[in-house]
């Protein structure tokens, strides 16, 4: 039976269907006359869209994977001026939540509707063939910031993306679903799920470009605050009456964790007690702060997470480090946004400025596995590393050199008081983030906390409602998809207002919970967060529905399922109905939609053989024939200029996993296969490239199964010049980090021992993937001939 209220007025669930003006706005006729001569017409100023009369600018602020008890202005053990900063000029929120996962969370904060019924029910790079999983977002969800830009305001995003289908991502789009194409005017960013701080895939609107070349000082984060800074000075001095919109979405903080040594530094030693230490010290400090309320309970740690006490002692001072890598990380990206506030200060705009500072898409992120990463392609390909590699390389941390990320305990303990993390819908700890919001034109009581129930998609309709508009019917001809969210004003103008936002679904892989009017049933689905191909059954032993009144208790410390099984029963019919209506049908896990039978489009369409040119650059993974785990040959055509040539001729992934076909500064052809950065294999010429036009042909004859190894043999102009072993190799992506596919140059990190970028000096023709169901049987011959191997062994 459902809860009498759900569907009832007054509530988010009535259904509100967009009843505003259908944009855009017609050309409105002229009024005023013409005639044959000047002085015999009337003028009339043409009008044109602007919004009401001192519209407020709107900056919004998006980190990634912070947690609810990271920064220090919610009880956290990292300072966070900014966050401070906003808080006291304005207000807390210790009730507002996100979906559990990145993209889904963006979707859902950008057209104001629940992730599933937008299709975005994973990241793109997981899309299924389902409509919630699909991840191409209807046009009937308009955006809040297309509707803002036919309401004439400039509307700008810097730094991360994260929405566009994955078949939509190459240079020749379509671009409807990048940010140029869903509202805003300008972008520059990546469109990826993370990336290197220092090496990362930038887009200036929709041209990749690498604003890190030729410099050792290039960070993402200042690159990002530093254009966002830019562009709103640039309105500012430009057209001063025009209202903007800036979504400043950083790369930070996900993995890989870069930060400049100086920022670490400050942190040493203050995580050698470990993580249960560190969640111990944080409730503490949070029940001070009154950021939770008296009585909280700080949830125990769940036994799939070690505690510190059994954790090896020769691998502590690893775990440690790592967190003092990630706490540097926090403090550096809190500094950027303490530079947007700067720049609002000393342009006067901050009187008249809604500044919604939202830290985190989700929880803290447990993916990094149990002790933690050096290289983030190991444990997302399902292969986590030996914790002596990561002992003998604890120097490389934060660095170029690395791609870390910290031990999984760390994100539980960052997620006090709440059970679990990111991914982990069913609990607080996976969907509760820490908020503030400051508008000092509007709201009086300043440095308050809020403590009603909000979500995501609370945003699109609090920004609307802040710039007195009114959400259309109709976007460029489409009529609109009814809004999930509610406005978050009333709360930001009077502490007392009463909860709107009553009913709210979340899952995510599985772990579902049901919110309603203060109460959420929650089911754990079971499968662990740093389980990459990991597995359990739906509806199996392993699954136990929870149920919490929320109002008394804040952190889902209390399990009241025995106590109210009527209730119980209840919020799982609601959940129910609410899985029916927003496409989240049917509930998997994501390796329960690979494989061909679930595909989404995809840009190859395909074929197997392609050939590109020196125009291929910043080619996602998934828009390239796929060489894993199979036989494949590369077809390079180059011609040789009269005094020799180097530089790269095609290169697939980064220094943490791919392969690399180049000419290195002796003139000789080189493959190189690079596993996770642990392992680097290398055929090299036995012979020089003279100069004029050559054919270099990469054999790879696969040994079969998954990420198995297998036999590379070189050969230019028909000869064998060169062979390697490769033991094993990456099976299932190079990177997730926007390392991509280039032809002339490795646009990246560099996937070999050779200079940054890496141009090709000579002439590339084309270079041709072909993947293949099983080597020729000329190159099994020489494989199989032992002589052959030994006479081409790297010189």
């Amino acid at each position: 039976m459902l809860p009498k209220s759900y569907g009832q007025t007054g509530n988010n669930f009535e259904v509100k269907q967009p009843s505003g003006p259908s944009l855009p706005f017609a050309t409105p006729p002229f009024a005023g006359t013409t005639s044959r001569l000047i002085d015999q017409s009337v003028p009339s100023r043409p009008l044109i869209p602007m919004p009401v009369p001192d519209a407020p600018n709107i900056v919004l602020v998006l980190l990634d994977d912070v947690g609810f008890g990271t920064c220090g202005t919610f009880g956290g053990s990292v300072p966070t001026p900014a966050l401070d900063r906003v808080a006291a000029n304005g207000l807390r929120f210790n009730q507002f939540h996100t979906t559990a996962l990145c993209s889904p969370t963006r979707a859902a904060m950008l057209t104001g509707r629940n992730h599933h019924a937008v299709h975005m029910g994973n990241i793109p790079e997981g899309a299924s063939a389902f409509p919630g999983y699909d991840c191409i977002i209807p046009k009937e969800a308009a955006t809040f910031v297309e509707v803002l830009r036919q309401y004439g305001y400039s509307t700008g995003a810097f730094g991360k993306w994260h929405l566009t289908p994955a078949h939509e991502q190459t240079l020749s789009g379509p671009f409807d679903r990048w940010p140029t194409g869903l509202g805003f005017e300008r972008f520059y960013g990546i469109l990826s799920a993370e990336a290197s701080q220092y090496e990362p895939p930038m887009f200036d609107q929709t041209t990749p470009v690498m604003p890190y070349e030729h410099r050792d000082d290039y960070h993402m984060s200042e690159d990002i605050t530093e254009r966002a800074i830019d562009w709103i000075r640039l309105q500012r001095g430009t057209n001063p009456k025009r209202p903007f919109f800036a979504y400043l979405a950083t790369g930070a903080m996900h993995c890989p964790h870069h930060v400049w040594p100086a920022y670490i530094e400050r942190f040493k030693g203050q995580f050698d007690e470990g993580w249960d230490a560190l969640r111990a010290r944080i409730f503490r400090r949070q029940l001070e702060l009154g950021v939770i309320p008296a009585g909280t309970m700080l949830t125990p740690r769940p036994a799939e997470i070690p505690s510190w006490a059994d954790y090896p002692d020769k691998y502590k001072p690893v775990a440690a480090r790592l967190m003092e890598v990630f706490a540097g990380f926090m403090a550096h990206t809190d500094e950027q946004v303490g530079r947007l506030l700067d720049a609002l200060d000393q342009i006067q705009a901050t009187d008249n400025t809604l500044f919604i500072y939202i830290t985190g898409d989700n929880g803290a992120s447990g993916e990094g596995t149990v002790h933690g990463a050096w290289s983030a392609p190991s444990f997302q390909n399902g292969l986590p590393e030996d914790p002596e590699w990561l002992l003998a390389h604890m120097e490389d941390f934060g660095s170029a050199r690395c791609e870390n990320h910290y031990n999984l305990a760390w994100a539980w303990a960052l997620d006090s008081p709440f059970q679990w993390m990111k991914q982990v819908a069913s609990h607080f700890g996976g969907t509760r983030n820490a908020m503030a919001m400051q508008w000092p034109k509007r709201i009086a009581e300043k440095g308050a906390l809020r403590t009603q129930f909000h979500h995501v998609t609370d945003i699109f309709p609090t920004v609307l409602a802040a710039a007195g508009i009114e959400a259309p019917a109709m976007v460029n001809g489409l009529p609109q998809m009814p809004i999930d969210g509610v406005s978050m004003l009333p709360t930001m103008l009077s502490a007392d207002a009463p909860e709107s936002h009553i009913t709210q679904y979340f899952e995510m892989f599985g772990n579902r919970a049901m919110y309603h009017d203060g109460w959420i049933a929650s089911c754990f689905h079971g499968r662990v967060p740093w389980s990459r191909f990991g597995s359990v059954p739906f509806d199996g032993p392993q699954e136990k529905w929870e149920l919490y009144d929320v109002r008394s208790d804040f952190s889902q410390g209390h399990d009241l399922a025995l106590a109210y099984p009527q209730k119980l029963l209840e919020l799982q019919e609601l959940f129910d109905a609410e899985a029916r209506r927003n496409n989240i049908y049917p509930i998997k896990e994501p390796m329960q939609s690979f494989g061909p039978k679930f595909a989404v489009p995809d840009a190859l369409g395909g074929l197997t053989k392609v050939t590109y040119t020196a125009v291929h650059f910043r080619m996602p993974e998934r828009s390239v024939v796929n060489l894993k785990n199979c036989s494949f040959r590369i077809t390079a055509q180059v011609t040789v200029p009269v005094d020799g040539c180097e530089g790269v001729i095609a290169a697939q992934g980064g220094n943490m996993a791919g392969w690399s076909l180049y000419v290195g500064s002796d003139g000789r052809p080189r493959y190189h296969y690079n596993w996770f950065g642990h392992e680097h294999s290398v055929a090299v010429s036995r012979h020089k490239l003279l100069p004029g036009r050559h054919e270099i042909v990469i054999d790879h004859a696969y040994d079969g199964g998954f990420g198995a190894g297998g036999d590379t043999v070189m050969k230019v102009n028909g000869e064998a010049v060169g062979h390697v072993r490769i033991e094993r190799s990456v099976p299932a992506v190079f990177s997730i980090s926007g390392e991509t596919f280039d032809v002339g140059l490795d646009s990246g990190a560099a996937v070999g021992d050779y200079p940054h970028i890496y141009r090709f000096t000579g002439m590339i023709h084309g270079v041709t993937l072909e993947r293949l169901s099983e080597p020729s049987a000329e190159v099994k011959a020489l494989i199989a001939d032992a002589e052959f191997r030994a006479s081409l062994a790297v010189q």
